[in-house]
């Protein structure tokens, strides 16, 4: 694999389960994460790599990054330990997302697409904190064990970008594997800011995983990420009933913060 590609910081934090101690101590904001569905593939970090931020690179494990397409409802966002806005800042979200990793060592997450269904917040990640937020419509239905996500873009595009999936909600994982770990200890958020890098921390309650079965999926939001069409079935797919959030200080200005 290339030189600065897929090698990992010798001094990179471990992937942990629980928020680092004092992470996000004073919140610059609030907001819950409520009914996630995580779908995840495998593939190789040389072609990811020129899609991640300044001074990143794809975080891998034995080798090998992820992919990830995560819906869920978000739910009161507010700022600092003001209360959460009840309609602006509650809304249906489905994201695509990378694995990163530092030049300090610190393990994250990069958006590629953010598809949510208000417009204000939208204008808002976008313009002002250079998100690649998008308006769509969406909704988030349940019918006992089964939850489905829609979404289809309106803009800015590619207009009728569609996201549609279904799971089957199952037993909770009493132990997390060593991949289910990777995949969602994620203690914050690598973005760039008039070109220049910027990492957002997080910290959440640990998560309560549920196993899941991928009933329906039809979506083409990854390919209109920049990615490739991921080959063959995912190879985790998990659910969540949610987690409260609380994001702390960046050291530059960064954005509308989201699993």
């Amino acid at each position: 694999m290339l030189d600065g590609v897929s090698t990992i910081p010798a001094d990179a934090e471990p992937i942990v389960a629980e928020a680092p101690p004092g992470a996000a101590a004073e919140p610059l904001m609030t907001q819950w994460w409520l009914d996630l569905a995580f779908v995840h593939w495998p593939v190789e970090p040389e072609p990811v790599a020129p899609l991640l931020p300044p001074g990143v690179r794809p975080d891998t494990l034995h080798g090998v990054t992820y992919v990830g397409l995560v819906a869920f409802r978000m739910h009161r966002v507010g700022w600092f330990r003001l209360p959460g806005v009840p309609y602006l800042g509650t809304f249906p979200e489905t994201n695509v997302r990378l694995y990163s990793v530092d030049e300090r060592g610190r393990r994250g997450v990069v958006f590629r697409s953010l598809d949510a269904s208000r417009l204000i917040p939208v204008v808002v990640g976008r313009g002002v904190f250079r998100l690649p937020y998008l308006w769509s419509r969406m909704s988030v239905r349940r019918d006992a064990d089964t939850i489905t996500y829609t979404s289809s873009r309106r803009w800015p595009g590619p207009r009728g970008a569609r996201a549609s999936l279904s799971v089957r909600i199952g037993e909770p994982v009493a132990e997390p594997t060593e991949l289910e770990h990777f995949l969602t200890a994620r203690w914050g958020m690598h973005n760039a800011f008039f070109g220049r890098p910027v990492y957002l921390p997080n910290a959440h309650p640990r998560w309560p995983l549920h196993h899941a079965e991928l009933l329906s999926l039809d979506e083409d939001v990854v390919t209109a990420a920049g990615l490739a069409r991921p080959l063959g079935d995912p190879v985790s797919v998990l659910y969540s009933p949610g987690v409260p959030v609380r994001f702390g200080l960046p050291n530059k200005p960064a954005g509308i913060p989201t699993p």
